[in-house]
């Protein structure tokens, strides 16, 4: 398959994920590995956005970025920069397609301001999502140096998800979520729901100007 194709199948997937979620209609997806067995089946998606602020405690927890390195997770989100961050994994078929996209639209749209932006997705299914497969996620949605990826063991990514309060027994369970914080300190806003990149963006803004 050449490029363009590569590239149409991919939008065709997110666009398809993307009128589920915004249309509030229950979108199951049996995803399917190379024998052709079933993995799991997505629930219903829903376009209503809600946000919190919330001060987060984030204990040491060690996780192990694409590139390879290990580091430690409070360390690394208190680098200096604002933080835009959600949990994912890389063979879901719903969920994280559209967030990944919204990543991508708002790494675009963060213009000159990304560097001063840290863009973190960290996997909740580790036993799969190796950094070499991250990093294959990672170039499908064209992630720059300022977006990084993250595994670790079960036992790490379950703490890292308990931390931000959104574990749960099931990963196919999951919902979207995306945490913004201005700089390290101040309590984070905990987005519930589709929110698009610009809502991120103005978000964003909004905790920069108050910060």
């Amino acid at each position: 398959m050449n490029t363009f194709r590569k590239v149409a199948a991919r939008a065709a997937v997110v666009a398809a994920a993307a009128a589920a979620a915004c249309a509030a209609i229950p979108l199951a997806i049996a995803h399917q590995d190379a024998d052709g067995q079933m993995m799991h089946m997505h629930h219903e998606m829903t376009r209503d956005v809600k946000t919190s602020s919330v001060a987060y405690n984030v204990p040491p927890i060690t996780l192990v970025r694409a590139d390879g390195r290990p580091i430690d997770l409070k360390s690394e989100l208190d680098d200096g920069r604002a933080v835009v961050m959600t949990f994912i994994y890389t063979t879901c078929t719903s969920i994280c397609p559209v967030i990944s996209q919204t990543f991508e639209q708002l790494q675009d749209k963060l213009g000159p301001q990304l560097s001063h932006v840290h863009l973190v997705s960290i996997t909740i299914d580790p036993e799969n999502d190796t950094p070499a497969r991250l990093r294959e996620y990672a170039a499908k949605f064209g992630a720059g140096p300022e977006w990084q990826y993250y595994t670790g063991t079960v036992d790490a990514t379950i703490a890292a998800q308990k931390a931000f309060n959104v574990y749960r027994d099931d990963k196919m369970d999951h919902n979207p979520v995306v945490f913004v914080r201005a700089a390290p300190g101040q309590p984070w806003l905990r987005v519930d729901g589709f929110a698009t990149a610009d809502e991120l963006l103005h978000s964003y803004r909004q905790l920069v100007a108050s910060n």
